[in-house]
């Protein structure tokens, strides 16, 4: 990937019912070749209870909506549905139990990777939670 691709410009996460809406505004477009995943990763403040949760996209189409527990060793898979992008922005409608757990004192930052590298991560959030 070119610098000029799919950097992360903002991030944000706002609690809607039962849902954790995570909005990634993208520098430039995802891209329409390769692999391209933008996501979260939340923690307790000792990082003793870590959660990472992605939306994966293959040559610009999302084809993963997850969430990936470290302490359990387990990953829960999401119907596309949940997933939308128009223009430079991309959200995912996670289940906010995916959370569910950290506690109000819990760290986040997002990430994103390109073809199986880290591209970006420690990106901020902005949460409204």
């Amino acid at each position: 990937m070119s610098t000029n691709d799919a950097l992360l410009k903002h991030v944000s996460i706002a609690a809607q019912d039962s849902a954790l809406v995570a909005k990634f505004d993208i520098e430039g477009n995802i891209p329409g070749s390769g692999a391209y995943v933008v996501g979260l990763v939340a923690a307790t403040p000792d990082y003793s209870s870590q959660r990472r949760l992605g939306i994966e996209f293959m040559n610009g189409e999302a084809i993963a909506f997850y969430s990936f527990s470290h302490e359990q060793g387990t990953e829960e898979n999401y119907a596309l549905s949940g997933v939308s992008h128009s223009g430079n922005t991309i959200t995912g409608n996670f289940p906010l139990a995916a959370i569910h757990g950290l506690g109000k004192g819990h760290l986040m930052t997002a990430f994103s990777e390109a073809d199986g590298r880290e591209f970006q991560s420690g990106v901020a959030v902005d949460e409204a939670l």
